[in-house]
């Protein structure tokens, strides 16, 4: 369950061929830690609370080194407030250009919470480049390509989201014995 139908889009191609992934909008209250897991697990707790049936949610946190880890888990509010030219303003002169994207996953069902995270790490761009992606996509690069300037089928594979959602299905086949 995300309000993001870019992340949406990312899980449904992910989990392909396995399950079905239904996007459901729902509005969540906005929780604050700078733990990205204990946000998608209090996330995941109001959502089962509303609609009472098996989901996943997810936060990602975007953190840059050199800014003591800002944006980290406020990622969507400060894209929405200073964009992604913000951050290469206050990027502007700065040589260590180390980042990392964190999702966390958290799954819920009449069992309780579980959640699954995965990093990815990478550089801040001096520009932004290509055209796929969103978000941070255009700023982040991962071994020498923006996250935008790789094809969806291979960012799904590499992913901060694709190490916690494979974490999540390799505990949910284990646990449930399901395959596809």
């Amino acid at each position: 369950m995300t309000s993001n139908p870019h992340k949406a889009h990312e899980v449904a191609a992910f989990f392909s061929g396995v399950v079905d992934v239904t996007h459901v909008a729902l509005e969540c209250p906005e929780y604050r830690s700078d733990d990205v897991g204990e946000i998608a697990r209090e996330k995941a707790r109001y959502a089962y609370g509303q609609l009472g049936t098996p989901l996943i949610v997810d936060d990602t946190a975007f953190e840059i080194d050199a800014l003591n880890g800002f944006p980290g888990p406020y990622a969507a509010y400060v894209l929405e407030c200073i964009g992604n030219s913000g951050i290469l303003r206050l990027m502007d002169g700065i040589q260590d250009r180390s980042a990392s994207f964190s999702t966390a996953i958290a799954f819920a069902d009449t069992d309780g919470f579980q959640v699954f995270t995965g990093t990815i790490y990478g550089t801040i761009t001096t520009a932004p480049r290509g055209r796929k992606g969103f978000g941070y996509d255009p700023i982040f690069e991962y071994n020498g390509l923006t996250l935008a300037e790789i094809p969806l089928s291979e960012k799904s594979q590499i992913s901060h989201r694709a190490k916690a959602l494979t974490a999540f299905h390799d505990w949910f086949v284990k646990k449930y014995g399901f395959s596809g």
